[in-house]
């Protein structure tokens, strides 16, 4: 037998989750079958009981209305728990898709573009939801055409005959609306998915857009797929219509041939008059089985949306272990032999570094060079796929997830701030701190942000560590103060700053430099660098080319080299470049003023 899909696991899992709901909603679903199937007997002997003036006749005229009563009962009882059930489930299956894509590593969720992500935890997931639900209204669909087509049988063995003749014509047109459907239904997903992901790329650089007058070329772009949705979406009610026009046609006539045969048997005294008016209400109760189409139709959209969202779901997780680091350790960092391949591409070679605790690095490097690459590795943003890494003497791969965030901080050229779960300033900061560790309090809030020179401009801000991170106006230089000060919070023993200062003018990245360089807050620093300023106020300078680490050493010793002097002066203007040095400490400061390149730091295939 084969083992289930990834999107069976999933719908597997919603039923077992929404276990109540869904039983409660097939006891409903069951019950008012039940009570749909009685109604005809007790009708059909009502009125034959009211012909022969037979007594008897107003306590089945009783039982018919309390049937009738709990069946509009149940049936609102079954809306309700279908609404539950499908929240229920929905929320069940963002969440394990949410935890998949959270808890994978960074590179395993890169290819899902953010609006194809929002449309899987969104649209699909709903579409999803809705299989346990939709499964246990099919067995109350599938159960009243076959008690329907007993009782016919009951009746006169001939009316059931005659219907049953024409089943395989209606199973036959159940079938080709399933498999019709569940092809237009995936094909329709998959380019909603892709116009969502164009549609968020667009919205990401609305001022480029804008600045370029690119609109009209990024509307076409963004709207590429969209002939292919309307494609698949007109199929699909295509193949609803031919499926609903057929039944129109195919259900009339069996329910006519079986009244037909039960007047038959009416004349010939075989069948009584409450009998055919039971007969003509089981015979529209058997051509309901057409009804079942609209449950197989919900699960078949469930299941294909299952697949985009399983996907999501099953993305392998970033395993941890359960050791802890050494009390009181200094912080020393080593890369052994580090590769890491992504798509083929080797974007960093055979690395191997011994940082001392409480140094700061700085990787320089032109661009492509591999620098976030090292920097996602160290910190273990990413797995690598030879070699380790060690934080004072022990494999990151080993700690604890708590641990390891615990001791890493990460700061980045642009930090995002999510206003859902971090609504205002302040409790932005303050979750820098992370789960594992006691809340910041507002004066650590402060004093970070102090450190990483936001407290002023925070401080003019309408409410202060109160104002909405919606509604601060923040340029590209405070977001990246604000990330430095979360980064600064949540200190451990290794910082890294991925071109977190990028946007920073000279004075103020010193005085965020002069911070770091506290006593209170110490710790091992490995800085993404492109200024020559940076590099020369660093310890030690780590100089990738290549994937490769060309030299490590003191930046007035790598400054004597010309290939290394040419990182920093490609970066710059090339009328900037230094013409003589100022010493040991490096070029002109106006070299260091050069505007680094804008790049997304972990996007591009060399960073």
């Amino acid at each position: 037998m084969a083992s289930p899909t990834g999107s069976d696991r999933l719908l597997r899992g919603a039923v077992r989750h929404t276990a109540g709901t869904t039983a409660a909603l097939l006891l409903c679903s069951v019950a008012g079958a039940a009570c749909s199937l009685a109604v005809p007997a007790l009708a059909g002997g009502t009125l034959d009981l009211l012909l022969r003036h037979q007594p008897g006749a107003g306590t089945w005229l009783l039982w018919t209305a309390v049937l009738l009563a709990a069946e509009v009962l149940l049936e609102s009882g079954s809306v309700l728990l279908t609404q539950l059930a499908n929240a229920r489930a929905t929320a069940w299956i963002r969440l394990r898709a949410l935890s998949g894509l959270l808890g994978t590593a960074p590179h395993r969720a890169a290819p899902h573009p953010g609006g194809d992500v929002a449309t899987r935890l969104c649209v699909n997931a709903t579409d999803s939801g809705t299989a346990p639900a939709a499964l246990a209204t099919s067995v109350s669909a599938v159960l009243v055409p076959i008690g329907a087509l007993v009782a016919l049988a009951l009746i006169h063995p001939w009316t059931a005959a005659v219907f049953v003749a024409g089943l395989p014509l209606l199973l036959l047109l159940l079938r080709t609306f399933a498999v019709q459907s569940s092809d237009s239904v995936g094909r329709y997903q998959r380019a909603q998915g892709a116009i969502a992901a164009r549609l968020a790329e667009a919205l990401g650089g609305a001022r480029t857009i804008a600045a370029a007058d690119t609109a009209r070329h990024e509307e076409e772009r963004v709207l590429v797929p969209l002939p292919e949705m309307a494609r698949h979406g007109t199929r699909m009610w295509h193949v609803h219509g031919r499926a609903v026009a057929r039944s129109g046609v195919l259900l009339p006539l069996l329910t006519t041939a079986v009244v037909a045969v039960a007047g038959v048997g009416l004349a010939a005294g075989e069948v009584s008059m409450g009998g055919l008016l039971a007969a003509s209400r089981y015979a529209a109760l058997a051509a309901g089985i057409g009804g079942i189409a609209a449950p197989l139709g919900t699960l078949i959209r469930a299941r294909s949306a299952a697949r985009r969202t399983a996907e999501l779901a099953d993305l392998a997780p970033m395993s941890h272990g359960s050791a802890v680091l050494p009390p009181d350790a200094p912080g020393d960092l080593q890369l052994r032999g580090v590769r890491v391949t992504r798509g083929g591409v080797p974007l960093i070679k055979d690395v191997t570094l011994s940082i001392g605790g409480g140094s700061t690095v700085a990787v320089v490097g032109r661009s492509g060079a591999g620098k976030s690459t090292l920097a996602a590795a160290a910190g273990r943003l990413t797995d690598p796929d030879a070699g380790s890494v060690l934080l004072d003497g022990v494999d990151l791969a080993e700690l604890s997830r708590s641990e390891l965030r615990g001791a890493t901080a990460y700061a980045f050229a642009r930090p995002v701030f999510d206003g859902g779960a971090t609504p205002t300033i302040g409790t932005a900061l303050a979750a820098g701190t992370g789960p594992a560790r006691s809340p910041a309090t507002p004066t650590s809030v402060r004093d970070a942000a102090t450190a990483a020179c936001a407290d002023t401009f925070v401080r003019l801000l309408p409410l202060g560590y109160d104002t909405p991170v919606d509604d601060a106006p923040l340029s590209g230089g405070e977001a990246q103060r604000l990330g430095l000060a979360r980064a600064f919070i949540g200190r451990g023993r290794l910082m890294i700053l991925d071109d977190a200062t990028s946007s920073l003018d000279t004075a103020t990245e010193r005085q965020v430099e002069a911070a770091l360089a506290t006593p209170s807050r110490a710790c091992t620093r490995l800085i993404v660098a492109h200024r020559v300023s940076t590099a020369a106020r660093a310890d030690q300078v780590v100089w990738m080319e290549a994937g490769r680490v060309r030299r490590s050493g003191p930046h007035s010793l790598l400054w004597e080299e010309p290939e290394y002097r040419a990182v920093f002066t490609a970066e710059a203007q090339p009328a900037e470049a230094p013409s003589r040095s100022t010493g040991p400490g490096g070029p002109p400061e106006s070299v260091s003023s050069g505007a680094p390149p804008s790049a997304v730091p972990g996007t591009g295939a060399g960073e």
